[in-house]
């Protein structure tokens, strides 16, 4: 049962064989998911040397190399028969108010980029827990992994067991939304309040028209990733056409785990981790949740996985964030909607104290709704 790292270079040459006969179905060579344009001048200047050989820092398939807000941790356990670590993050603060949030990353993001979230939560009092999920950043690559959202919420379930936390807030990002909701689905008692940040999965791509892509196509899609591409994606997705210097150790980050050794494994688990996402849909469920939950919603997002592979009738149906938003809040039976009018997909770094501001306001107003 037991295939190991070599088994990852051939496959390589297999898939890249089998996508040569199907380079009719092949899309963009941008991160998956990535809506096709330009960049501005001031970024395509900035990009201009890194597009020549992708040149900058390699790290290792764990991230290793690169430093955390805060110091890393590793929960070492077993699932589906491997023996795996998840590395997080659980910051105290200096005077607690005895309540806990644990802050899911994205599928492009990892629990680092949440840095100046955890600093405000930690000097309001809050004790944050942060993990990198299985198959992303500081944590195991396995080369043989059933991914699914309730397998990783279970991880992060008996992560928190590990430390002894019970009732918690779980605050979701992107694909971090996703598995915030079939968290709070699973525990609905351990969820105290649910704060979805721009979550994907609120709309169902699949029943939508967008065309399915095997692992085997995922993969070479992830085997092509370079920073280049991840700020032109980044740009117009996550920050609403604009660019700040401070986003690009965020795209370093992700570029430099594929232009070290480990990138094969990197993009195998990326590629099996979209077709989680792509399959696994939390969209018809959203009506169950019994929790407090707060939607912060940045209004100029247009994420939608898969869309660069679909036609244009079907694209332009997709990733539309406002009607998004309203549609969630009027599903979720205790919901609360704040809306960011000029932020993309990741208003916690594109706007912090807009962001914070508002997060915090929601926090202290949950108990109140219980």
């Amino acid at each position: 049962m037991n295939l190991h790292r070599p088994f990852l270079l051939a496959l390589s040459s297999v898939c890249a064989c089998a996508m040569l006969c199907a380079a009719s179905v092949a899309v963009a060579a941008t991160p998956a998911g990535a809506p096709v344009g330009e960049a501005s001048p001031a970024v395509a200047s900035a990009a201009a040397a890194s597009s020549l050989d992708d040149s900058g820092p390699a790290y290792g398939p764990e991230l290793q190399g690169f430093s955390y807000p805060a110091p890393v941790e590793r929960f070492e356990f077993t699932s589906q028969g491997v023996p795996l670590q998840m590395a997080f993050m659980d910051v105290k603060p200096a005077h607690a108010n005895g309540r806990t949030v644990v802050l899911l990353h994205g599928k492009n993001f990892c629990s680092a980029t949440w840095d100046a979230t955890i600093r405000r939560l930690s000097d309001a009092g809050y004790r944050v827990i942060a993990p990198d999920q299985i198959g992303f950043c500081k944590s195991s690559k396995p080369e043989h992994y059933q991914y699914s959202f309730q397998q990783l919420a279970r991880n992060t379930h008996a992560l928190l067991d590990s430390l002894g936390v019970s009732e918690v807030t779980v605050v979701g990002h992107s694909t971090g939304g996703m598995l915030a909701v079939r968290y709070a689905l699973m525990y609905p008692r351990e969820t105290q309040q649910l704060v979805l940040v721009n979550p994907i999965g609120l709309e169902d791509w699949k029943a939508k028209g967008v065309p399915s892509l095997s692992v085997d196509q995922w993969y070479q899609r992830e085997l092509k990733t370079t920073a280049d591409g991840i700020r032109r994606y980044e740009q117009a997705t996550y920050y609403a056409g604009q660019w700040r210097a401070d986003y690009e150790p965020w795209v370093q980050m992700l570029a430099g785990m594929y232009r070290g050794l480990g990138k094969q494994i990197v993009a195998w688990n990326s590629a099996l981790l979209y077709d989680m996402i792509y399959t696994q849909p939390v969209f018809y469920e959203l009506g169950q949740l019994s929790m407090p939950t707060l939607l912060l919603i940045g209004q100029k997002d247009t994420t939608a996985i898969g869309k660069d592979a679909a036609p244009p009738e079907v694209r332009a149906k997709l990733g539309h964030y406002p009607e998004l938003g309203r549609a969630a809040a009027k599903a979720i039976p205790h919901a609360t909607l704040v809306e960011f009018a000029g932020l993309g997909h990741a208003p916690q770094m594109q706007d912090p104290q807009a962001f914070h501001k508002a997060l915090l306001e929601g926090l202290t107003a949950a108990p109140e709704n219980r």
